[in-house]
């Protein structure tokens, strides 16, 4: 097999010579292995697209000459466009807060550029990996920056999302608003309410989800690129500092912004924690929902079976017809996952240190994870489930119709111990409120129907009442 030798402080290695990586990346690649898995590749791109607009500002500042910063740039092109993805190999989990993936990256640009030049790979003294391709810059802040714009993206895609699945979540709220049943509180039996009604409900919580994620972008708009190791600035002029936030705008189509501290994008993390925060809420919620499905759907003979949804596999493999909610316990376990990663970037936030978060790789792997599974776990929740769902307005009549939940509606014509004493006494003789109430001449037949009228009881109001 070919090698070449690459140096660094700590001595000499062989590199493959097929490889476009050099010799800091061959150490990390001895040094982390713990994810087992490499650093999110939409991450890595837009580090790429990171170094694109450093090399763009460097050779109009005059800092690179045309020739090295247009390879550069070319470079950067082309491994932005997936050609160089097995090459792009760091553990997710690293220490040096994401200067292994920098480095990654640096030395694939430098020697793709080099091949695009007509140099082998390894000829550092035409284009090096931090002389050129992180000239001006530093791991602290090209790092950060990329998972903001990462973040940005993923952002908007969720939102997308959860607007699709609020608007059939309300056509779901139209559909099922004729439709009666019986109203649950801690489990049991509660005032009717319409099954359109839970439904609004639900797309009620999701808008909340929608809107906080929306404008949760305005936070990771803020970038420190230009203030290089520190947030100071050191071996990065001024032009170029103003001058690469512009470009990365353009480059981007996103509203970034330099901050007005670049010191502080390097030492705190809470911009990402209050994502974070935003995502568990969207978690919490599709739990909340999807248990409630998987709850109304129970049976379908020994459970509510208030609605059905779609069967989409065999349920068993040793009960045959059965059929499993498995769209809501995929979300459900999918959104546990983002509890738990909110969790890890809060802790990895605050255990960062005076002027750098040593622990962005684990936060930036956290919040990416928990952004794509709630964009996959929106949209099959929405498709495969919402959308499909029908309502089985029979059962729910029944279940309405052998409570005694509606002897509320007695309390304001009866008082509430007469109302507690009549509703003990339909339970033992076993029939319903509304016929207890006649054959005993408590009310006037037409009195009662009035009275109890579920569809009355769902609205504001004392029923039986002008």
């Amino acid at each position: 097999m070919d090698f070449r030798t690459e140096k660094d402080q700590l001595g000499s290695m062989f590199i493959h010579s097929d490889a476009y990586y050099g010799i800091h990346t061959k150490r990390a690649l001895h040094n982390f292995s713990l994810a087992g898995r490499p650093v999110h590749m939409d991450l890595v791109r837009n580090l790429v697209l990171v170094k694109k607009a450093c090399a763009m500002a460097n050779k109009q500042t005059g800092a690179l000459n045309s020739k090295i910063a247009n390879s550069i740039i070319a470079a950067c092109d082309q491994i932005m466009s997936g050609d160089y993805d097995d090459h792009l190999v760091t553990d997710a989990l690293q220490g040096g807060a994401g200067t292994s993936t920098n480095m990654n990256v640096n030395e694939v640009i430098a020697n793709v550029a080099l091949e695009q030049m007509g140099h082998p790979k390894g000829d550092y003294n035409i284009i090096h990996p931090i002389d050129h391709v992180n000239l001006s810059q530093s791991t602290n802040d090209v790092y950060p920056t990329a998972l903001r714009i990462t973040a940005i993206y993923k952002v908007r895609i969720l939102a997308g999302h959860l607007a699709t699945l609020q608007e059939n979540l309300q056509v779901k709220e139209q559909e099922f608003s004729y439709v009666l049943k019986l109203g649950r509180t801690q489990l049991m039996d509660a005032l009717p309410i319409t099954l359109g009604q839970e439904f609004a409900a639900y797309a009620k919580a999701i808008s909340r989800d929608r809107w906080r994620i929306y404008k949760v972008e305005e936070r990771l708009r803020e970038v420190g690129i230009g203030g290089t190791a520190v947030g100071t600035g050191l071996n990065a002029t001024m032009p170029y500092i103003y001058m690469v936030t512009d470009l990365l705008r353009d480059l981007t189509g996103l509203g970034i912004a330099r901050s007005d501290l670049l010191m502080d994008t390097y030492q705190n993390m809470d911009v990402f924690v209050e994502v974070s925060g935003f995502l568990k809420a969207c978690a919490t919620n599709l739990i909340k929902i999807s248990s409630d499905l998987r709850l109304m759907a129970s049976g379908p003979t020994g459970g509510l079976d208030e609605i059905s949804m779609k069967p989409l596999q065999a349920g068993s493999s040793i009960m045959p017809g059965k059929v499993n909610p498995v769209i809501c316990e995929s979300v459900l376990q999918a959104s546990l996952k983002v509890i738990g990663n909110d969790a890890v970037i809060t802790q990895a936030s605050y255990l960062g240190q005076l002027e750098l978060n040593a622990f962005t790789p684990l936060i930036a792997d956290a919040l990416i994870e928990s952004l794509d599974l709630l964009i996959r776990s929106v949209d099959a929740f929405d498709q495969l489930c919402i959308q499909t769902l029908t309502a089985n307005e029979d059962n729910c009549r029944h279940h309405l119709e052998k409570s005694t939940a509606l002897s509320a509606a007695l309390i304001h014509h009866l008082g509430y111990e007469q109302t507690a004493t009549i509703t003990q006494a339909a339970k033992d003789e076993d029939i319903t409120l509304r016929n207890y109430l006649i054959k005993h001449q408590v009310l006037p037949e037409a009195t009662v129907d009035l009275i109890l009228n579920p569809r009355q009881v769902t609205k504001p109001g004392i029923p039986g009442k002008s």
